[in-house]
């Protein structure tokens, strides 16, 4: 049965690489996978239903002799030939696999669906056979009748059955269909090279059809009857996706249920979606299990910079929405945004939601990448949905404006895109100075401030540099401001003025020799922000100093710590923070011993090769808005 596979004929040989979306697709990996078949399922959804549309993916092995059509497969693959370094990998690896008699596979079944229509029609022309635009045309996707219901599919690119085709190591995938009336039919795609086979040139796609002649010159694609294997086998309305040749990569169960829980989480709560993976059951009362499961997901706030999905969930369970309107060009859209504010979140993301529950991406908030918040965003009407819909990029994984030709509409989807963001950012600022409230003398923004390197890149700039010449060379003797000069001869001090100063002179050091005779004279040093490292989480603050370069510390196993407040300005404020009253307790993380706060003074840390390490316990009343800078005293 090797004529099972359809390839159309060609003149000659024109393009000899693999489609290049099969590698983009690739590259998403499982979750790109799972993301574009569940969505489709969620597409297909039967119109006036109540019930969850219902996801059962399995994954195992299968006897290469029961799947269709192989041996014509085979035979194609074996008269490819690569023009380049990467299509010869590609076909080596594939044939290589193909020697393989049991092979891993993947399916995708569906049901509460409607599944394709006028399989029985073949190749058609009309937009209501679903079957004929699934089946045989790239690039294209079935477009609802219902205006409502095409707005709120989740796909619209007409690339994503693709997807299917890059998990597998032979680019081979097949589809079941059973529809309305319980006719059932099978077909299959393969993505190929354009190739030579028996003295005839192909196209790269080959179609797992039967073909039928229309009249003497021309033939018509029909599906066959599905009495196959029962992996392939479809008998109840819906459609199922079998993908044999699973890339090993892609075989991970746990990644699966991952990608789904990851994608369609609201789906799965608003009862919109029910998903059984290998008997695992994930519905809205089940994905709790797995998404509060340590064996899943990453259960510690802070640790979680890279997959969000917990903390999504936590927002969207137990916070009430906040209405937002974003603007683009014209008009305003309306969304309902689930915020979640906690010190403990170390990165900043929203989850931009369409309505049929699934996720299209992790935006980052300009500005607010590491701010401590978590969000999620959803449109409130279809009028919203259509327009972000409008806005996905082709793997329905980002907003973006790149693939919009009309510069127009460009222009204004980026401008939208943008005031994501503003809107976004004004909701975290107001909750920052919420939960962070300032005494009124503070207005802070950066971490650590050092003023004295700050004013010296000020001087630069603001200056000529006076240079004198030694020996035929230019050497930079001093940076002098002309201006300031003047100013300064025309307002020099008086006499009195002078005879003042030299006599505080006297006096500072008349001071300075006393306290040499005195035993707790201490070096004081000044802290510079690329030597200090602080954190607070939750009611605890941590401090490193690395002073490993500084000559003075070499000389002493203990030191203390001080510190003043500074504005957004850098003007310190040595005596407005009092360390007793914010903290209860410091404690040295060399010993583990608590310390003395005196003074003003952490006191006695241990100096370990430069490195001193301190936990503060913080008091209900400390500011953690506030900034400081640190001096330690050897």
């Amino acid at each position: 049965m090797s004529d099972l596979w359809k390839f159309s004929q060609i003149p000659y040989i024109e393009e000899s690489t693999f489609n290049k979306v099969l590698e983009r697709f690739y590259n998403f990996g499982i979750s790109g996978l799972v993301r574009e078949n569940v969505q489709n399922s969620l597409d297909g959804k039967l119109p006036g239903s109540s019930e969850p549309v219902i996801v059962k993916i399995e994954t195992g092995t299968i006897n290469q002799q029961f799947i269709p059509g192989l041996d014509g497969i085979k035979d194609r693959i074996n008269c490819l030939k690569g023009r380049n370094s990467y299509t010869i990998e590609t076909i080596k690896h594939m044939e290589n696999k193909m020697c393989n008699e049991i092979v891993n596979y993947i399916s995708f079944e569906d049901s509460n669906t409607k599944g394709l229509k006028g399989a029985l029609n073949g190749q058609s022309d009309r937009t209501e056979d679903t079957w004929s635009i699934y089946a045989y045309n790239k690039g294209v996707h079935t477009v609802e009748n219902d205006a409502n219901l095409e707005s709120q599919r989740g796909g619209s690119h007409g690339i994503g059955k693709i997807a299917s085709n890059a998990a597998s190591d032979l680019y081979m995938m097949y589809f079941a269909n059973c529809d309305e009336d319980g006719n059932q039919h099978l077909g299959g795609t393969v993505q190929l090279i354009e190739h030579n086979f028996e003295g005839s040139y192909y196209r790269s796609t080959g179609y797992f059809t039967d073909a039928k002649k229309v009249d003497t010159q021309t033939s018509k694609f029909y599906p066959f009857s599905n009495d196959f294997h029962e992996i392939f086998r479809k008998d109840n309305r819906g459609l199922k996706i079998i993908i044999p040749f699973l890339r090993e990569q892609f075989n991970d169960e746990k990644e699966i249920l991952r990608s789904v829980c990851d994608s369609f989480f609201v789906a799965i709560l608003q009862k919109k979606l029910e998903v059984i993976i290998n008997g695992k059951v994930i519905n809205n009362e089940t994905i709790i299990e797995y998404v509060g499961n340590p064996e899943y997901y990453i259960q510690s706030i802070p640790d979680l910079k890279e997959v969000f999905t917990p903390l999504y969930f936590e927002t969207y369970m137990n916070q009430e929405p906040i209405s937002l309107e974003i603007p683009d060009m014209s008009q305003r859209y309306k969304f309902k945004l689930y915020f979640n504010y906690n010190d403990e979140i170390a990165k900043g993301r929203v989850a931009i939601i369409r309505t049929i529950g699934m996720k299209i991406e992790d935006k980052k908030i300009n500005g607010n990448v590491n701010k401590p918040f978590n969000a999620v965003l959803m449109p409130e009407s279809i009028l919203e949905d259509a327009f972000i819909k409008s806005l996905e990029n082709e793997s329905h994984t980002q907003l973006s404006y790149d693939h919009i030709k009309d510069q127009n509409i460009q222009k204004n989807a980026k401008r939208f895109i943008n005031n994501i963001s503003r809107e976004i950012s004004a909701v975290i600022e107001q909750a920052i100075k919420k939960n962070n409230p300032t005494d009124g003398v503070m207005n802070t923004s950066d971490t650590l401030y050092l003023i004295e390197n700050q004013f010296k890149q000020d001087l630069v700039h603001s200056t000529p540099t006076v240079r004198i010449n030694i020996g035929g060379k230019d050497q930079t003797v001093v940076k002098i401001n002309p201006e300031a000069r003047k100013k300064r001869t025309e307002g020099s001090k008086s006499k009195s003025n002078k005879q003042n100063d030299d006599n505080e002179k006297q006096k500072r050091k008349k001071r300075r020799n006393n306290s040499e005779n005195n035993e707790e004279n201490l070096t004081r040093l000044h802290a510079q922000p690329e030597k200090v490292e602080r954190v607070i989480i939750s009611n605890n603050e941590f401090v490193k100093f690395d002073l490993s370069d500084i000559e003075e510390l070499k000389k002493s196993n203990t030191c203390n710590i001080s510190l003043s407040v500074v504005d957004g300005m850098g003007k310190e404020y040595a005596n407005e923070f009092n360390i007793e009253r914010n903290y209860e307790y410091a404690m040295d993380r060399m010993t583990g011993e608590k310390l003395t706060l005196e003074k003003n003074l952490i006191k006695n840390l241990k100096v370990n090769n430069g490195i001193v390490q301190i936990e503060l316990k913080l008091k209900e009343q400390f500011n953690k808005a506030l900034k400081f800078v640190y001096y330690v005293e050897v």
